[in-house]
């Protein structure tokens, strides 16, 4: 079986994808190939932070692999935070992140935002980009104790619930992760050996 990295420490999502893809490759994250560097995301933009990552595996490692980056995009913000999303009040803390967002929208009738997802997948030296898109708005105050970031002030189009407020399998049916992995998926297991 081909061995494919996803460049992750994140247990949970390794199992998702080794599930998604079992039978036609062995998916392994960071951990389980050794590499224990905080790999630099210094790009201007979620494609070029997932590329630099799947190329860093790629060229120290000589593996084929597969990075994400991901962020929110508020439109009154002039689509920040954007790639800074994780440490946008200069904190990697989710609440001050929040409440930074939430004081910048004060007074704004313009609460659209969505979330973005890019994966980079370098394969036999090609690089692939797929991208999720998941649009929605910023809700006045914090709604739900589930998912991580900004879930609790992220509320998609066509339902009354952030995503602090699903539970994860179906946050995992309609995200920006979960669609740009689908395309990910949908072409790997397309391709020929």
């Amino acid at each position: 079986m081909k061995k494919l990295v996803f460049a992750t420490n994140n247990e949970h999502k390794t199992a998702e994808i080794r599930l998604a893809l079992s039978g036609k490759y062995e998916v392994l994250n960071l951990q389980d190939i050794g590499c224990e560097e905080d790999i630099p995301e210094t790009a201007e933009t979620f494609e070029g932070n997932a590329s630099l990552k799947s190329k860093y595996v790629v060229e120290n490692f000589k593996l084929d692999c597969f990075a994400d980056d991901s962020g929110l995009e508020v439109a009154a913000l002039n689509n920040e935070p954007g790639i800074y999303s994780a440490r946008y009040s200069g904190s990697r803390d989710s609440l001050e992140n929040i409440q930074l967002v939430l004081q910048k929208l004060e007074g704004q009738n313009n609460r659209k935002a969505r979330f973005k997802t890019v994966i980079s997948l370098m394969l036999d030296g090609e690089n692939h980009l797929f991208e999720g898109v998941i649009n929605g708005k910023i809700t006045e105050g914090l709604s739900g104790s589930k998912g991580f970031g900004y879930d609790p002030i992220f509320q998609p189009d066509g339902y009354d619930i952030t995503f602090a407020e699903m539970d994860m399998s179906e946050k995992n049916k309609i995200s920006h992760r979960a669609i740009a992995l689908n395309k990910m998926i949908e072409f790997l297991n397309n391709l020929q050996f």
